[in-house]
């Protein structure tokens, strides 16, 4: 199920018009029918820009940025000195604006607010990969993520060397306790799903280890440990023996977190690489 990387803006069709999209409408909250500040310029004044970060960052958001200067200003011209996934340092040049000068105020805040807020996505990303480096374990977002920014953040995530799980609630099951409830049990509830949708992983949460006996008897393809101890995942990475892949989940922390990695876990899932991300600080300044 998880996506070793993202496909990148240019070649993925959905995530070009999702950009698109995003960034009309960021464009409509904050310019509806015009910025009256950068009017005071006059329309022909001309200007160049540099933005740069004030501090350690990886790098995310390009095609966002070139997209919004683009709705603009299709005149406005981006030379970038960075690219997504790389590192920066603070007060590191990341782009150059040249153009109008109006153009170039008027798409500062949208471009900078999805560029701050991506980086800050793959920078915290790096952080939780650095953690496990060397376990093989891959780590993986969840669902958890700012409305209407789902596919931008998921690529931010690819950015900074973590994985994606599904993308919603389309593209693979994720039975949970309410789902094994309301089917009557764990393997009515996978062999369900796999009478629905022939060829969607299927991916089951459990909370014992006589769940997890269920969901390696009914087939499933992952197996999601909730909160268990490190003795209980040691134990279950023992008894399902390749049958299934399993996925810790629950109360990681970035001090619980290498010891989860080092249980043979194939995989860890962590809201917190697109929930709780603090945008990274930049800024732009009209150079000569």
């Amino acid at each position: 199920m998880p996506q070793n990387s993202s496909p990148t803006p240019s070649n993925n069709p959905y995530l070009q018009a999702d950009i698109q999209k995003t960034v009309a409408w960021s464009l409509e909250e904050d310019v509806r029918d015009g910025d009256i500040t950068a009017a005071l310029i006059p329309e022909t004044e001309t200007a160049k820009a540099t933005i740069i970060t004030r501090e350690h960052a990886v790098l995310c958001g390009v095609a966002w940025v070139d997209e919004v200067f683009k709705q603009v200003d299709p005149d406005v011209v981006v030379t970038w000195h960075v690219k997504d996934g790389d590192n920066v340092e603070p007060n590191q040049a990341l782009f150059l604006l040249e153009g109008k000068a109006r153009s170039l105020l008027t798409g500062e805040r949208c471009a900078l607010n999805f560029l701050q807020s991506l980086s800050g996505t793959a920078t915290t990303c790096k952080k939780y990969a650095k953690i496990v480096e060397g376990t093989g374990v891959k780590l993986l977002d969840t669902r958890k993520t700012i409305p209407g920014l789902r596919s931008a953040q998921k690529y931010a995530v690819t950015c900074g060397g973590c994985f994606n799980h599904r993308m919603g609630l389309y593209d693979a099951y994720l039975i949970k306790e309410n789902h094994i409830a309301a089917c009557g049990s764990i393997e009515n509830a996978i062999t369900t799903a796999k009478k629905q949708q022939p060829g969607k992983p299927v991916e089951v949460e459990v909370e014992s280890m006589d769940e997890l006996r269920q969901a390696l008897d009914a087939g499933a393809d992952t197996i999601m440990l909730d909160n268990f101890s490190l003795d209980m995942m040691r134990e279950g990475v023992e008894l399902a023996d390749g049958k299934a892949k399993l996925e810790a989940s629950g109360g990681v922390t970035d001090e619980s977190l290498r010891g989860i990695a080092e249980t043979g876990v194939d995989f860890v899932s962590i809201g917190v690489l697109t929930k709780d991300c603090r945008a990274v600080d930049l800024s732009m300044r009209f150079v000569g």
